[in-house]
């Protein structure tokens, strides 16, 4: 028996108790500063547009920045927030989300949710990349051109809501597969890369 199989037996027998989201979390529409806005160096801020191009599931500092005076107008997420883009080109990509870890506040661009919770931030990005999560999202995806999930809606999604230890133990079992994974692609295209040279 795994660890994980000894904790649920422990922790909750008659199964892991599922919740909407909005029994666990908060969600906000994130601020209205533009790409026009970045200056060198300020208040830490993240564009919707990044979530897709720069950043991965986890962030601890910014890549951009807007002036104190900008930040002051503009909606942010603290620690263990998540930041979710609420607007894609396709289905596929709407509500690509990250979990901000750095330990200050950042501002948050429009097209996002902001969305504030008490679980573990890393359990729940995950979920919110699982098949689980994308079936109910792709019911709530609205559009042609443009796919937009409202925030609000999101409120309404099923999580399963195991005990803190619990969720603790599946991150750990995700890291360290994610952890596995890149070692392994990297190792397999430095392979490919010199048999092709």
């Amino acid at each position: 028996m795994s660890k994980l199989d000894e904790l649920i037996a422990e922790l909750c027998p008659a199964g892991v108790e599922v919740k909407k989201l909005r029994e666990v979390a908060t969600v906000s529409r994130g601020g209205s500063f533009q790409k026009k806005d970045y200056v060198d160096t300020g208040f830490p801020c993240i564009h919707y547009g990044q979530i897709y191009t720069l950043y991965d599931l986890f962030v601890e500092k910014t890549v951009s920045f807007i002036s104190d005076e900008q930040a002051a107008k503009q909606k942010k997420a603290v620690p263990n927030d998540i930041i979710m883009a609420v607007t894609s080109e396709n289905v596929e990509d709407v509500c690509k989300c990250i979990a901000w870890l750095g330990d200050t506040e950042v501002a948050v661009s429009g097209h996002t949710a902001i969305i504030h919770h008490s679980l573990n931030p890393k359990y729940l990005v995950y979920f919110l990349h699982s098949s689980r999560f994308i079936h109910q999202k792709n019911k709530l995806a609205h559009g042609t051109k443009v796919i937009e999930v409202r925030p609000d809606d999101l409120l309404e999604i099923d999580i399963p809501v195991p005990p803190i230890e619990v969720q603790r133990e599946i991150v750990q079992i995700l890291d360290n597969f994610t952890e596995l994974t890149a070692k392994l692609t990297a190792k397999l295209t430095a392979e490919l890369t010199a048999e092709l040279t």
